[in-house]
């Protein structure tokens, strides 16, 4: 049934406004104290290859005071940088890693280890530990409690990692929030970063493929090493696409020895047609 003219008026107004307030609620999200673009002061540029500070301490969420290293376990790890109390950003971001591993065969605790860091120094045990429970909640107690971290720490070892990683971020004294990106960072076992993906909701593929790739193949199936040679990581997109140049050259390569395997096949029938259509010779 076709909608009558005054609700299509009705429905494109809502529409505009819908679109004006999400693109208000981006401007508002990057811009300074003083209404000026913050893009150049907020971003991630992930340092791929770098080492990450392994000796900084950080308070854990039951009050220990622990090395990052020690974080590590000698699995490969996720790295996701957060303040617990952000009001929106923050929390999708969590909810997209929630759901990811949900769906991901490879187990925290077992194959790799989670640590989640809070870059507000003001954040302290009470809101790791709620973030915890939260983890708890949506994962279940045995995989947070053999290899998920939730810190908080001073500003000093805050910024050691968030500038190793690349991580740029700034408070608005305006707002009382942060502004900053989203992503999860892969690090090798030792410390490594191997991979970073972007954005808040993470592809289960992407994640395996890149702590597959962070393990040194040491975690993950002879399947996973099949499809790397499939799917080639996109540092600038954060993500793992099809390696169509890859695929272009093998099929080639394939197309060639078909085409010679054709020819020779040709030569063969056409020699052997030759050879009997020869009369032996007279005695």
């Amino acid at each position: 049934m076709k909608a009558r003219p005054s609700n299509r008026v009705a429905i494109g107004t809502v529409a505009v406004a819908l679109v004006a307030a999400m693109v208000g609620v981006a401007r508002s999200q990057m811009v300074t104290n003083s209404g000026g673009p913050v893009t150049a002061q907020v971003g991630i540029t992930p340092k791929l290859g770098e080492q990450l500070p392994l000796d900084v301490e950080f308070v854990d969420s039951s009050g220990k005071h622990v090395r990052l290293g020690d974080c590590f376990a000698g699995r490969p790890v996720i790295l996701h940088l957060v303040y617990y109390e952000c009001p929106m950003l923050c929390k999708l971001a969590a909810d997209g890693l929630f759901s990811t591993l949900s769906t991901l065969s490879l187990q925290p605790g077992e194959d790799f280890s989670i640590v989640t860091l809070s870059f507000d120094p003001r954040e302290k045990v009470e809101l790791s530990a709620r973030a915890r429970a939260m983890a708890i909640e949506r994962c279940g107690a045995e995989p947070v409690e053999r290899g998920w971290r939730f810190l908080t720490g001073n500003q000093p070892e805050i910024a050691a990692v968030t500038e190793a990683v690349g991580f740029r971020y700034m408070f608005d004294e305006k707002t009382g929030q942060f502004a900053h990106a989203a992503g999860v960072f892969v690090l090798t076992p030792d410390g490594i970063i191997s991979r970073y993906l972007s954005g808040i909701d993470y592809s289960p593929r992407d994640l395996r493929l890149a702590l597959v790739e962070a393990s040194g193949g040491k975690v993950g199936t002879a399947g996973d090493q099949v499809l790397l040679l499939c799917y080639m990581y996109d540092p600038a997109t954060g993500k793992y696409g099809l390696a169509i140049m890859t695929m272009l050259r093998t099929a080639g390569v394939a197309t060639v020895i078909s085409l010679a395997a054709a020819i020779v096949v040709m030569i063969r029938r056409e020699r052997r047609s030759s050879s009997d259509g020869i009369n032996p010779p007279a005695r």
